[in-house]
């Protein structure tokens, strides 16, 4: 018997190499290399000349059907929200998510449901056996008796009984796969999880859907670096992927869309774990946001755009003197090398050295920021950390900072300022140049343009370095007329 051929593929870009290296010679990416058995085929000519395509109709987008289905809405507003106004029929939606961040709590709410609304589903569940299911089901508020569940791991037997018609006639609307890692197929060799079984296990579901109109969601774990586990082209497969995010001590999370063929990307929807499941929680500003009446030194707040709607965050900062070695640089929220960029900025065209100060920069509520208009309510938290004085509490701060200490106006300021009115924010600094012409509420906006006129307005300090060259200049020139008069 000949041995069965392997080669090495990667799960980042999904080229082939025949041996194992350290780094894909395609995409350049460390440690993303499997190996995968290949099954025995014929040469790729003699392949060619098997294969024949046969021309079919075409048809004229006018004549198309269908683009008037309605979609279909849980009830979790949140949920229905993220992915643009509810479930489209056929489509296909990956959540991901850390292990115990309430994937299968959520997907098994949207079963129970759906079931409610008159739409049959199927709960397949590789990991947990029906009881381990049945348990979490009783614990939740959501009734979820007549959901039907499968616990099985081959794909082949996943599709037969989604496909089956019931005794009730009813055709299977939305299939619920815990989780993709788990399921194989017997068309491939290898154990599930591996690169060539979770890439065409999950092609398999999508021509599922598309051909059977099934909504089928997909849970995928995830890798230390925070991605979903398995190839890149399992997110390039499907038509939505949802990022659940929260950090595990806090009550909240937050589910993200990253990629929608049917509504806007980045959209976000929160939601609280509670012992009964996960409620949603209609105004995530003022989750975020929280108490100002009484702030400490360190604390802005900052309006951003998360997809279509505007969401109030709070971002602290403490800068506190090192006790030893070298300082250090912490961001919780914000990407660490944008932070030491704004420190950068902050020392060179503020006058706030913060070299020999231990660091510490958070945004509030576990929120994973990413909008460059939160450069200026860092920078501004930083310089009150500085010099301990409080910035005012009913401010915010939008504006993204430049290497030249210049704040650049930052897009839909009228629907941030907006946000920010409702929650009863009295002050906005931003950049002259992004003044709305009609400003929301009783907001007063306050027009700046380099980040010195934020630090004056606030802190109420200038840049020390200019001070003392003015003096230093000021002083050498009395020197001169004094030897000349001499």
């Amino acid at each position: 018997m000949a041995k069965a051929r392997t080669v090495y593929r990667c799960s980042e870009c999904g080229a082939e190499s025949p041996k194992w290296a350290g780094r894909c010679e395609s995409c350049n990416a460390w440690n993303t290399l499997a190996e995968e058995p290949v099954a025995a085929t014929t040469s790729k000519r003699s392949a060619a000349r098997a294969v024949v395509g046969h021309a079919r109709a075409t048809v004229q987008l006018g004549n198309v059907t269908g683009a008037e289905t309605h979609r279909w809405r849980t009830g979790l507003n949140e949920f229905d929200f993220v992915l643009g106004g509810g479930i489209v029929p056929g489509s296909m939606v990956l959540v991901g998510g850390e292990p115990g961040i309430g994937k299968s709590t959520l997907l098994l709410q949207v079963a129970a449901r759906l079931e409610a609304a008159g739409h049959s589903t199927l709960y397949v569940s590789g990991e947990e056996s029906a009881l381990q299911v049945k348990l979490r089901a009783d614990r939740l508020s959501e009734d979820a008796t007549a959901v039907a569940l499968l616990t099985e791991t081959s794909l082949e037997a996943i599709l037969a009984t989604a496909a089956h018609v019931g005794a009730n006639g009813k055709r299977i609307h939305a299939l619920i796969v815990d989780s993709i890692q788990t399921v194989h197929t017997e068309l491939l060799e290898g154990a599930p999880g591996n690169v060539g079984q979770v890439r065409e296990c999950a092609a398999r579901l999508m021509r599922f859907a598309k051909e059977s109109g099934t909504t089928v969601f997909v849970i995928g774990h995830v890798t230390k670096g925070g991605g979903i586990a398995g190839p890149k082209t399992l997110e390039h497969i499907v038509d939505t992927v949802l990022y659940f995010e929260g950090d595990g001590t806090l009550d909240h999370r937050v589910l993200r869309a990253t990629k929608n063929r049917f509504g806007s990307v980045d959209e976000i929807g929160v939601f609280r774990m509670v012992p009964t499941g996960l409620i949603p929680v209609e105004n995530p500003s003022a989750l975020f946001v929280g108490d100002r009446n009484d702030v400490a030194s360190g604390s802005a707040v900052c309006a951003l755009m998360e997809g279509t709607r505007p969401v109030l965050v709070e971002v602290q900062a403490l800068a506190a003197r090192a006790g030893f070695g070298t300082p250090q640089r912490v961001a919780s929220g914000i990407d660490s090398r944008r932070l030491a960029l704004l420190l950068a900025v902050l020392d060179k065209r503020g006058g706030f050295s913060c070299a020999q100060l231990d660091v510490f920069c958070n945004i509030v509520g576990g929120l994973r920021v990413q909008e460059p208009a939160v450069d200026l309510a860092i920078c501004a938290a930083l310089a009150s950390s500085v010099v301990d004085k409080p910035l005012p509490s009913r401010a915010i701060f939008l504006g993204e900072l430049g290497l030249g200490g210049e704040v650049r106006p930052v897009s839909q300021a009228e629907r941030r300022l907006a946000e920010a009115a409702k929650l009863g924010m009295t002050q906005a600094f931003l950049s002259d140049r992004a003044i709305p012409r009609r400003v929301p509420g009783d907001i007063e906006v306050i027009g700046v343009r380099t980040l010195q006129d934020v630090l004056q307005r606030t802190v109420g300090k200038t840049n020390d370095r200019k001070s003392e060259k003015a003096s230093t200049s000021r002083s050498d020139a009395s020197l001169e007329r004094t030897g000349a008069r001499e």
